[in-house]
């Protein structure tokens, strides 16, 4: 029984177990997985969280911790620059411990512990799926290359009744010109005549004048 027994000693005395420890936290840090027993695998799990929660804070002093409890300067250097990048937005829960059954020989249960963020086969985010509408989608398809050909019917229709109405109005100008030339030459011809017109009362008036002293005269005598 536990009878309130906080640290599994695993059969070993505290030193063995420290460096038990440390080596496998070692391991665990440079390959992301190992295989160990499942009394192992919760004891290391117990000890490697904690000290990847102080590299998320890249301080000397965490360091100097951290160095302490695994004993190796490598790990120390992988879990401050690789793993602590990668797990920063991960609020705890950084192991996963699946059992793999028995071993041989002692048939002891067996167990794989991993770091959570490292591991491809359990991918949470899943891909988002395009959405086919089956309803209206081809119906407007098929409407649009119709208006544009009607819209290109249109045009050309437009374009050849510019092309045929372009001679005409081209000879009804040239027709237009002789007549205008014409109507000048009219007018230019009835100027003189309307002259003439002009000048004659004055000279009507003038001789209407002398004939009346010319009358006077003959009445005064």
């Amino acid at each position: 029984m536990r009878h309130g027994k906080k640290i599994a000693h695993l059969g070993r005395t505290a030193s063995h177990r420290k460096a038990m420890m440390a080596n496998m936290a070692s391991s665990l840090i440079e390959h992301k997985r190992i295989n160990t027993t499942v009394a192992k695998a919760k004891a290391l799990k117990k000890f490697v969280e904690p000290l990847i929660t102080k590299a998320k804070s890249d301080t000397t002093h965490n360091r100097r911790v951290v160095f302490s409890a695994l004993r190796n300067k490598y790990a120390v250097s992988e879990l401050f620059r690789g793993i602590a990048e990668k797990v920063a937005d991960r609020p705890g829960g950084y192991t996963r411990i699946i059992k793999v059954g028995s071993r041989l020989g002692d048939n002891a249960s067996m167990a794989l512990i991993e770091l959570v963020d490292f591991n491809d086969t359990y991918v949470t985010e899943k891909p988002t799926k395009k959405r086919s509408r089956r309803r209206g989608g081809k119906k407007k398809v098929e409407t649009a290359p119709a208006a544009s050909e009607a819209d290109i019917a249109e045009d050309v229709v437009e374009e050849v009744t510019e092309e045929v109405a372009a001679p005409e109005t081209e000879e009804v100008a040239v027709e237009e010109t002789p007549a205008q030339e014409e109507s000048e030459e009219e007018t230019k011809a009835a100027e003189p005549a309307t002259e003439e017109v002009t000048e004659d009362p004055s000279e009507t008036v003038s001789e209407a004048d002398e004939n009346q002293e010319d009358s006077k005269e003959e009445k005064s005598e």
